[in-house]
């Protein structure tokens, strides 16, 4: 089984300049695509955590989705990061993942977070997104979708769980916390990528960007750092952890009904 080189992109965002965000990864990706076969930013990696929807709005062709598809054709390499997108009269929080082969994929964000309005202004997505990289099944989600199990869980359906975030600082507890649980009560690696720096609300993150094996081991870890977060994964070692010890086979059926 092959190996996954995963980065993490940890950096501050310009508020609400999606032309100078993406000049900025731009040159981020560039530096590292050529140890990277798969490559994280954050979410609304365009704009920051934004409830101006309609102002910052891009149609689901438009330039950021079609920078990513770009980037990843010119770089060689697997993107993936959301973005605010509008369809029709609705808005969504839209994870994007982008191969090199020029397709796109997407996955829209399935729990808005209400303590900020985040339902006020977004429709949430009601499907999981699981893609392919080589050998390793992956599932996208974004940020607020850490906190429910639930909606995270492996059906032994993938290897590597992703949570691309604006995360802020006061609940880095949190973060710190459920990226490892949810590595080890699914069995896979699980990583999450994450900004720093204050946003145009004066809200803090404090970044805490990391890679978290089957175990709970925390394999990388970006801290409150401006930083390209590299690690190798083993899908080999992940699937000779899941032979001693198959978990999965016990766990519980249920059914997620859409309202």
């Amino acid at each position: 089984m092959s190996d996954l080189r995963l980065t993490l992109l940890q950096a501050e965002l310009h508020w609400q300049d999606a032309t100078a965000n993406r000049a900025m990864f731009s040159k981020l990706i560039a530096a590292n695509a050529n140890t990277s076969d798969l490559i994280l930013l954050p979410e609304m990696f365009a704009t920051g955590f934004t409830l101006q929807a309609a102002a910052s709005a891009e149609p689901g062709d438009g330039a950021s989705a079609d920078w990513l598809r770009q980037q990843a054709v010119d770089n060689d390499t697997y993107l993936c990061g959301s973005v605010v997108i509008r369809e029709q009269d609705k808005y969504f929080n839209r994870l994007y993942w982008a191969a090199p082969d020029g397709s796109l994929q997407h996955y829209d964000k399935r729990h808005l977070f209400r303590m900020a309005g985040e339902h006020k202004k977004y429709a949430a997505g009601t499907e999981r997104l699981i893609v392919q990289l080589k050998d390793w099944r992956i599932c996208p989600l974004v940020c607020y979708d850490l906190r429910f199990p639930v909606w995270s869980r492996s059906l032994n359906d993938y290897d590597l769980l992703l949570y691309v975030a604006n995360w802020p600082a006061p609940r880095r507890s949190a973060w710190r916390t459920l990226l490892p649980a949810r590595a080890v009560e699914n069995l896979c690696y699980c990583a999450g990528v994450n900004r720093i720096g204050k946003d145009g609300n004066d809200i803090a993150y404090s970044g805490d960007s990391l890679i978290a094996d089957h175990l709970g081991n925390i394999v990388a870890d970006a801290k409150d750092q401006s930083v390209a977060l590299q690690a190798t994964l083993s899908l080999d070692k992940l699937n000779s952890y899941r032979d001693k010890f198959p978990a999965w086979k016990d766990a519980d059926q249920f059914e997620i009904l859409n309202n």
